[in-house]
């Protein structure tokens, strides 16, 4: 499962690519553990088999940041 995070302002965001889970912390370490319960909360109930998603899946970060030319 990949999620993309972005910084906006005093936010951390994360929007997960495969599911629809969007979640956001004031630390990356606020914004991982909003992110797990999240994406374990959007699993919760639902059939591994009809998701495609592996009963504990793995998450890729990738971290976007602007570049300020000039």
């Amino acid at each position: 499962m990949h999620a993309v995070v972005t910084q906006d302002r005093r936010w951390y965001v994360a929007e997960c690519l495969e599911i629809a889970v969007v979640t956001q912390g004031r630390t990356l370490d606020e914004l991982i553990t909003n992110l797990r319960d999240a994406i374990a909360l959007h699993l919760e109930g639902e059939d591994p088999a009809t998701t495609g998603v592996v009963a504990d899946p793995r998450v890729s970060l990738t971290y976007e940041v602007t570049a300020r030319i000039g």
